[in-house]
């Protein structure tokens, strides 16, 4: 039984000692990049949720479903800041809208 654990580690480490340091650095940032795919979609798409998505990725990496689940709100998500209603097309009531304000000299 422990023989063949330690076929599987031998031939682990081989495969390790053959990579060049250069494409062991690309293979490490295009594993984070995927792994934390749905908080970087968040926020280039300015998420309300970021920071929420962003602690749930990391234990969602372990599972593909809630890492779709992840993906998923990040694209659907509320954004976030000011401007929010010029950019999702939503008209302002005009009992919601701020009147100007004048002084008196």
């Amino acid at each position: 039984m422990f023989t063949d654990l330690d076929q599987v580690i031998s031939r682990f480490s081989e495969l390790l000692s053959q990579i060049s340091p250069l494409k062991g650095f690309f293979f490490i940032v295009f594993f984070f990049a995927v792994w934390f795919l749905p908080a970087i979609v968040a926020f280039f798409l300015n998420r309300k949720h970021f920071r929420k998505i962003l602690a749930a990725n990391i234990p969602a990496g372990l599972s593909w479903i809630a890492w779709v689940a992840l993906l998923a709100w990040a694209v659907t998500g509320k954004m976030r800041g000011k401007g929010l209603e010029e950019q999702e097309g939503v008209k302002i009531d005009s009992t919601q809208a701020e009147m100007p304000t004048v002084k008196a000299d």
